[in-house]
């Protein structure tokens, strides 16, 4: 694996990220368009992680950190190229950021029918919380 190299996205590679969840990643979000994601990458340049191999993306995680919270969205590892250790690479750099940010716990986005995602979840040490539920409210813009 020492061809992969992990880094933070620009904005220069949004549209290709955009472009690779939408191959990669399982289901979408009401945040998954370029305005969303330029949002995120201004306010936090670091927190969009982007694994490349022969300079193609083959792998994504959001580690966002409010100040207080640690919060994983959007691990995605390309179909062809899952099963390599990527994923666990991207867990490593967000935790890595995480700690140097002074995180203590990190939280997953995870969706429920998602059986492979639990399994790698699982295997990167994570565990579902079953006394919290997710409440959502789309809000108008």
């Amino acid at each position: 694996m020492t061809d992969l190299r992990i880094r933070a996205a620009t904005p220069e590679d949004l549209d290709t990220v955009l472009a690779f969840w939408k191959v990669a990643a399982e289901g979408t979000s009401i945040s998954d368009d370029r305005a969303g994601v330029e949002r995120l990458v201004a306010r936090d340049p670091e927190a969009l992680i982007l694994a490349e191999r022969g300079g193609e993306p083959v792998g994504t995680v959001i580690a966002g950190f409010d100040g207080w919270r640690c919060h994983l969205y959007r691990l995605a590892v390309h179909p062809d190229h899952r099963r390599q250790g990527i994923a666990t690479a991207l867990l490593a750099a967000a935790e890595e950021r995480f700690v140097r940010l002074g995180g203590r716990r990190a939280d997953a986005m995870v969706l429920t029918r998602n059986e492979s995602a639990h399994r790698a979840w699982d295997a990167a040490g994570y565990g579902p919380e079953e006394k919290w539920r997710r409440w959502v409210k789309p809000l108008a813009g």
